[in-house]
């Protein structure tokens, strides 16, 4: 079933709240940036629900309240930083294929530091908890996946982008090969390969000079 990608159903899923009082922005964004922080410095072992208390100094029964597990937690730590890192274009930035470029150069260039080794850890977390990474796709992947998709799908409406086929199919062919490349160690992953990769995927119509 596709799921709605306005920018207010990607928003509000970005954190997940159980039911009861309102969540404190101010509180909830200190532990999420406490989680994310500690996720950097110091690893997945070390960020326990203990350690995020007492960094964010917020008690373990808020915390606790507003999270159903530590992987949840952990997830919407890494979400609230990969919104802020990688925000979704929106259609005012340019073109369906220019913003593809944008946000694939975006996310290699992320990848390549500290958030690349923080994603990676999460997912791995969430496999070894639950044996699938199911929770990191509904809680992340699936809402930023479906807009982009839908990016994708625009531009082939409106004949500026040439390639056939599902438009799941060209994104996953996108992001796919650059985790792959990331995970594996395989070549180097620049801005640069990304927006190629783009290209050669997408085979966007040809642009005047000073759109791209």
């Amino acid at each position: 079933m596709a799921r709605s990608t306005t920018k207010g159903t990607i928003e509000a899923a970005h954190t997940t709240a159980r039911r009861g009082r309102p969540r404190s922005v101010e509180t909830t964004n200190a532990i999420l940036e406490s989680a994310y922080a500690l996720m950097a410095a110091t690893g997945l072992a070390a960020t326990t629900i203990d350690a995020v208390a007492r960094h964010s100094d917020v008690s373990k029964m808020t915390i606790y309240k507003w999270w159903p597990s530590r992987e949840a937690l952990l997830i919407d730590a890494f979400l609230r930083q990969a919104s802020q890192m990688l925000p979704l274009p929106p259609p005012s930035a340019g073109t369906p294929v220019a913003r593809a470029r944008r946000h694939a150069a975006a996310y290699a260039e992320a990848l390549m530091g500290e958030f690349g080794k923080v994603q990676l850890a999460v997912i791995s977390e969430c496999i070894s908890r639950t044996g699938s990474a199911g929770i990191f796709y509904e809680r992340y992947l699936s809402l930023r996946r479906d807009a982009l998709i839908e990016m994708i799908s625009a531009g082939q409406a409106d004949g500026s982008i040439l390639a056939e086929g599902p438009a799941g199919d060209l994104y996953d062919a996108i992001y796919g090969s650059l985790f792959y490349r990331y995970v594996f160690g395989i070549a180097p992953i620049t801005p640069a390969y990304a927006r190629s990769l783009v290209d050669m995927v997408l085979r966007p119509k040809p642009e005047p000079r000073g759109k791209r």
